[in-house]
């Protein structure tokens, strides 16, 4: 559940290639400029956890990269169970969804093309939050594709899921 103070990180396992706190910090400043306030948790978890919840959302047994699971219904609408309090005097903030990361796949993409894990999970995080934003790169023309390659460059993150593909 997302914490008062915002976006929250969760890691099945830590690793000592991943700095859990500067993720943290990144979750936040993804929610504050890309989301414009809205929070979203995000689980750093293995190749096993994302192939079954693959299986189970997507119909897809496979394992994958990041996976992202927008509240449903359109536009998010202030309703009791997705309304995060800040505190006496500010407005809340309406909750977007979760994001599920392969630290497996991380590690081994950033290695395909030479970054650090921790880079390539600040490229996956961003990309499942275009997803919660209801972006689609299947499906919307190349607007998502052109939306993370802004963020990108604002954001200093090395090229994307989507521009690796098309390349």
């Amino acid at each position: 559940m997302t914490s008062p103070e915002g976006s929250t990180v969760t890691f099945r396992r830590v690793s000592d290639e991943v700095r859990p706190r500067a993720l943290l910090l990144f979750a936040r400043k993804l929610e504050s400029e890309v989301l414009k306030g809205s929070p979203f948790d995000c689980l750093i978890t293995g190749d096993a956890e994302l192939r079954r919840l693959n299986r189970e959302f997507r119909g897809k047994d496979e394992p994958t990269d990041v996976l992202s699971f927008p509240l449903q219904g359109g536009p998010p609408k202030p309703r009791r169970s997705r309304v995060v309090h800040t505190g006496y005097g500010y407005p809340p903030r309406v909750r977007l969804g979760d994001l599920a990361i392969s630290l497996t796949r991380a590690r081994r993409q950033a290695r395909q093309f030479g970054h650090s894990t921790e880079s390539e999970l600040r490229i996956l995080m961003l990309h499942g939050v275009l997803h919660l934003l209801g972006l689609d790169h299947e499906t919307d023309g190349g607007q998502m594709a052109r939306a993370e390659k802004r963020w990108r460059a604002r954001l200093e993150l090395p090229a994307g899921l989507i521009e690796r593909v098309q390349a």
